[in-house]
C-alpha cells in the first residue's frame, strides 16, 4: 500500500492523489485523513483526483465515505480535477456522492471550501442576533 500525502494549508487539508488508487490505498487514505482532521481541527478537505484515469464503484463509494467521515468531524470536502471520463463512469455506475462538493480545479475548490466554511464576522453576527441595538445607536 502506498501512502498518500496529506498537506496542511491554513485551516484546510490538501490531498493530491497521484497514484492509481487501489482499495487498500483508499482505505488507508480514509483512516489517515480522519486522523489528520481530528489532529489539526481542519475546517475543510480538498481532494485532487486529476491524476486518476479510472474510478470504479469502490473508489467512488470511498470518496463519499471520506466526505461523510469528514462531515462528522466538522470538516467539509471538495473533490477537484475530475476528468470527464471519470464523471461519466460515476454517473453510469449510479454512484451518488452525497455530501461531496466538486469543483473543476484547485483554485475553484479552495474558493468553494472558503465559502462552505465561512464563519460570520463579529459585526454581521451582531446584526443577525440583535438588530434593535443598531437602531438605538443611531438615535
Amino acid at each position: 500500500m502506498q501512502s498518500i500525502p496529506i498537506l496542511k494549508l491554513g485551516s484546510f487539508l490538501l490531498v493530491s492523489v497521484q497514484i492509481d488508487l487501489d482499495d487498500s490505498s483508499a482505505l488507508g487514505l480514509q483512516e489517515s485523513l480522519a486522523a489528520r482532521i481530528a489532529e489539526t481541527h481542519a475546517a475543510g478537505v480538498l481532494i485532487d483526483i486529476s491524476a486518476l484515469e479510472i474510478v470504479d464503484s469502490f473508489i467512488g463509494r470511498m470518496l463519499a465515505t471520506i466526505a461523510a467521515t469528514s462531515r462528522v468531524l466538522d470538516a467539509r470536502t471538495v473533490v477537484v480535477g475530475m476528468r470527464p471520463a471519470v464523471a461519466i463512469t460515476m454517473v453510469e455506475l449510479g454512484l451518488n456522492l452525497d455530501g461531496v462538493h466538486t469543483a473543476l480545479d484547485t483554485e475553484r475548490g479552495l474558493e468553494l471550501l472558503r465559502a462552505l466554511t465561512e464563519l460570520p464576522t463579529d459585526a454581521s453576527a451582531k446584526q443577525q442576533t440583535d438588530p434593535a441595538e443598531d437602531g438605538a445607536a443611531v438615535r
